[in-house]
């Protein structure tokens, strides 16, 4: 870690701060098509907010980022939410096809890896697989007898106070799910994410010039550490922590042939880059939103 060149680590965290930027102008699409207006610069820092928060606590950050904005512009929460769980859907296929490309295109690389890595998951899978239909089933069942409840008593309930407000927080979730159905500028949509996973690409392909033993790994094999190492970050420990840094030094040892230590260094330097850059971005994000918090919103008193 010492003879690391740390200018590719640098030039890696520029490229993450823009794809930040271009999920944010995306997220100003989603938030557009219900007919609310928001600032670019409130909904980076929030997104970044939201990041700062996701290094302490796994998925919170997703409801701090809609809380955070839905007070700085005068945004219903449900709805924020509900723009949310659209994008992250989207990012959700895109990377499954980002990891069926990588698979299909370098099937006889990752094979012996995906067989050493992958089979005992998938024989305690099919072991447990009654177990795991029997739950499947019983919350099947459970789901649609909680459904018949509500249809039937629908009226009854509508005279609840407390089902009325479950009830519009629901409507506005799904109101903001719909966007990506509902907004006009559905080309710039898929440029923003285009833009966004091809700086997620970029950040991962220039660190590995940090080290002369990596230094040889092409944009290919970048896109491999960012397709595979991508699990270790959604796996729901603060952070990625320790689930990234085992799957990258796999990946570098198994695939290429990386020396442990060099596989290690690489992972632990990319990881405390990004934790740092959430951090010290997402905690002067939240201080920019705390000391403009009087300024007019974009939108009217909902």
């Amino acid at each position: 870690m010492r003879h690391a060149d740390y200018f590719w680590l640098a030039l890696s965290l520029i490229l993450t701060l823009i794809s930040h930027v271009f999920r944010a102008a995306r997220w100003n699409l989603l938030i557009g098509a219900m007919n609310y207006k928001t600032r670019l610069s409130s909904t980076f820092f929030s997104l970044m907010t939201g990041y700062l928060v996701n290094t302490g606590v796994p998925r919170l950050g997703e409801f701090v980022r809609c809380g955070v904005l839905s007070k700085k512009e005068n945004i219903p929460f449900n709805s924020l939410f509900g723009t949310v769980i659209s994008e992250r859907f989207i990012d959700f296929i895109v990377l499954v096809l980002l990891i069926f490309l990588v698979i299909v295109f370098q099937l006889q690389l990752m094979g012996d890896f995906l067989h050493q890595y992958f089979d005992p998951f998938l024989n305690k899978l099919f072991s447990n697989i009654w177990n795991i239909g029997i739950a499947g089933i019983i919350f099947f069942v459970l789901m649609g007898g909680i459904y018949w409840y509500l249809k039937k008593n629908k009226h009854r309930l509508n005279q609840k106070p407390f089902y009325q407000k479950i009830h519009l927080f629901v409507k506005g979730v799904l109101d903001g799910i719909k966007t990506i159905k509902k907004m006009n500028h559905k080309g710039l949509f898929i440029f923003y994410t285009f833009m966004i996973w091809l700086f997620y690409a970029l950040m991962v392909y220039y660190p590995v010039r940090m080290f002369a033993e990596t230094a040889g790994l092409t944009f290919v094999d970048g896109l491999t550490l960012l397709a595979i190492g991508s699990l270790g970050i959604v796996a729901p420990v603060p952070g990625g922590i320790g689930a990234y840094h085992f799957i990258i030094k796999a990946i570098l040892t198994e695939l290429y042939h990386i020396s442990a230590q060099t596989a290690i260094s690489f992972a632990t330097l990319t990881h405390a880059g990004q934790t740092l850059l959430n951090i010290s971005v997402g905690s002067l994000g939240y201080l920019i939103l705390f000391i403009t918090r009087f300024q007019k919103p974009k939108n009217e008193k909902y």
